[in-house]
């Protein structure tokens, strides 16, 4: 027997999202009405890691910066392949052990362009 998708059968989840919508609705609202409204100086500045803001925040960053991230990522990212590759590494056999040389071979070579051109020079 089929089971066919009827109307009726989405009424339970429309109501709990309705509840749940409710609540936080509810919610906002009471903690808005019934809260503190204490509105002072040092309240309204900007603070951050406890160190007072000094400048524009939109100055720009250098891309530096930017690039020193994404190669993070990057090798994190190649690294990660590496894990299962070692959990199998008995039953790859040589043939494994090759082409894992072969991938560490390509990641080195990409960390030597990087290298070369300069791109973790914070100068």
């Amino acid at each position: 027997m089929e089971a066919q998708s009827l109307p009726v059968n989405y009424l339970p989840i429309i109501f709990q999202m309705l509840v749940a919508l409710g609540f936080v609705v509810t919610t906002m609202f009471v903690t808005h009405k019934i809260g503190p409204k204490r509105v002072t100086k040092d309240k309204l500045t900007p603070f951050e890691s406890g160190i007072e803001v000094i400048g524009n925040a939109r100055t720009p960053i250098s891309i530096k910066y930017f690039l020193v991230a994404i190669l993070f990522v990057l090798f994190d990212v190649e690294v990660i392949f590496m894990y299962p590759w070692a959990v199998n590494f008995r039953e790859l056999g040589k043939s494994g052990m090759i082409e894992m040389f072969i991938f560490m071979g390509t990641l080195l070579l990409g960390f030597f362009y990087v290298i070369k051109k300069g791109a973790l020079d914070w100068d």
